[in-house]
């Protein structure tokens, strides 16, 4: 069923109750998901961060790559979720924040499969938010103020020309391969080339810390290869280059992140 947030209101949902967090289903298909600053260090221990650009607004985004392929999230095994974390925009579903005029406001996906008769009540029969709606709601608002920065860090980095394109080029069990492009990580040559007042400014700004998460997160590429094992065509080896080197090599860009 096709999602359908809509602005959540105590008079039309007075009565709606969403299961506790115990399924990652709806993330089945999700093999990219938004990643925010606060939970680099976390997501750098077991899933890569890359930074992926928007063909339409040309702005770049920070994700946690779950798969190799589209509609692939090889964390995902059953309704189990196989890492000690979970992106935060997953854990925020079915809830989201959404510009409501000039303001932000609370939006719910009326479609979603976590609404049911026997999950917990998000207002009180007075019309007053529970606790579960109140924590909600201040994870939804810690969301939203760690995807603010990460949108200065992400424009900082621009600033900088510090980003570069990458690939991987993956070849499966049964002996056929594929390129994997698209995706962004931190130049680490140019970020030791800088001069030593930007470095300041960007310890200041607390972006250090978070570059080199990036850029640690890249060796949890060979999760996913070991995580591909439960899957029909896992994948048998992997060689990441950049892209300057792929197109020295000659090597077809055949598929985007």
């Amino acid at each position: 069923m096709a999602i359908n947030y809509v602005p959540l209101d105590k008079e039309k949902h007075k009565d709606i109750k969403v299961a506790p967090r115990n399924s990652f289903q709806f993330a089945g298909n999700t093999h990219l998901a938004a990643a925010s600053i606060k939970e680099f260090a976390q997501l750098a221990s077991c899933m890569p961060i890359v930074f992926i650009k928007d063909p339409n607004s040309e702005r770049h985004h920070t994700v946690a790559m779950l798969g190799m392929e589209q509609n692939q999230n090889l964390f995902l095994d059953g309704e189990k979720w196989q890492a000690p974390h979970v992106p935060m925009n997953i854990l925020r579903y079915p809830f989201d924040v959404r510009p409501d005029g000039d303001k932000l406001g609370l939006y719910i996906d009326e479609n979603s499969d976590q609404l049911t008769d026997d999950g917990q009540a998000l207002f009180t029969e007075a019309g007053e938010p529970t606790e579960v709606l109140k924590n909600r709601q201040q994870f939804l608002a810690d969301l939203a103020n760690s995807e603010m920065m990460t949108q200065r860090f992400v424009a900082k980095l621009t600033e900088l020309e510090l980003m570069d394109p990458f690939q991987i080029r993956l070849t499966y069990a049964d002996g056929k391969q594929r390129n994997v492009t698209g995706m962004m990580s931190i130049n680490e040559k140019k970020l030791l080339e800088l001069p030593e007042e930007q470095v300041l400014e960007l310890h200041k700004a607390g972006f250090i810390g978070a570059i080199y998460a990036v850029m640690l997160s890249l060796g949890q590429l060979n999760r996913l290869v070991d995580l591909s094992s439960k899957t029909d065509n896992p994948i048998q080896s992997m060689q990441m280059t950049s892209a300057a080197q792929a197109e020295q090599q000659g090597q077809p860009q055949q598929q985007d992140a």
